[in-house]
Formats: structure tokens, C-alpha cells, sequence
């Protein structure tokens, strides 16, 4: 029995994540995709994923570059994660950026910006799961920007 993938789209979008923006580098030029398909692998060493539809330019990019970054979403930043979601989001002109060790484009403003070298790519269907290594880490205080149904939350704290 096939599953109806907008019944399975129905049913992860009941599930609350973070948001995030991948960012890397090709030929000195800087990209950036949204993702919420993000997670952790391992503390040791230090992995985490991320997962591309193999229909992306940055799925090539990143086959490409070997390396990127993952930027953890403040919610401050719904504005961020709607450019890099949006068919502008090749355009940097007014994203406020710092160069890190590989000089790729790390977010200002994150909670975490996560350097990583890509350590391997799986196939996973329709998308291709990224693992990166994480080399390099800086965080900031704050709340993160939520996604859920849909549409942009914030963290309500108890």
C-alpha cells in the first residue's frame, strides 16, 4: 500500500521545529537555502544533518562546495528564513553576514551558526541527507524561531 505523500506532509507538519539557514560557498559566491529538516547525529564525533530535495540548486551546491553551514534561527528572524525560502534567496545584498573558517556565510544574529565539512551525502528518497562534521561553533542567547502547520511560532515559555 503507497502512502499519500499530502497525508504524510500532513502529518510531519503536526511535528514543532526549529528553523534553519544553510549557507555555503561556490566559486566566492554565497547561497543559502532554508531547511527544517535538521537534526543532530552525534556528540562524538560531532555530526548533524540536514536534508535537500535533489530538485534544489543547493543540493548540487553542496555536492559541490563540501562544506556549509547550518544557522540556528532566532525569532527575531522569520524575515530570514521567508528571503531564503523565496526565489530571492540568491540575492545577499541586504543579509547582514560574517565569513567564517571556510569563509563560508554565517547568519548574524543566529543562535548558532555550526561550520561543518561534509563528512557524507545518503540518499534518502526524494532528498539527499547531508551529514556534516561540525568544526566550528558560535551561539548567542534568545528564542528560536518555530515552525509548525505551516506557519512561523514562538517559543511560549511555562
Amino acid at each position: 500500500m503507497t502512502l499519500d505523500p499530502a497525508l504524510f506532509r500532513q502529518a510531519m507538519s503536526r511535528f514543532a521545529s526549529g528553523v534553519t539557514v544553510v549557507t555555503t560557498i561556490v566559486d566566492a559566491k554565497p547561497y543559502g537555502l532554508t531547511v527544517s529538516a535538521f537534526a543532530s547525529l552525534s556528540l562524538d564525533p560531532a555530526l548533524a544533518i540536514i536534508a535537500i530535495d535533489k530538485r534544489s540548486p543547493m543540493h548540487d551546491l553542496l555536492l559541490q562546495a563540501q562544506a556549509f553551514a547550518i544557522n540556528i534561527l532566532s525569532n527575531e528572524q522569520e524575515s530570514l528564513s521567508r528571503h531564503f525560502a523565496g526565489p530571492q534567496k540568491h540575492d545577499w545584498s541586504e543579509i547582514a553576514a560574517a565569513a567564517g573558517n571556510r569563509s563560508i556565510p554565517l547568519l548574524d544574529g543566529a543562535l548558532a551558526n555550526m561550520e561543518c565539512g561534509l563528512f557524507q551525502a545518503v540518499d534518502g528518497g526524494d532528498h539527499t541527507i547531508f551529514i556534516g562534521q561540525v568544526e566550528h561553533v558560535t551561539l548567542r542567547d534568545g528564542l528560536p524561531l518555530l515552525y509548525y502547520r505551516g506557519a512561523y511560532h514562538d517559543l511560549v515559555q511555562r
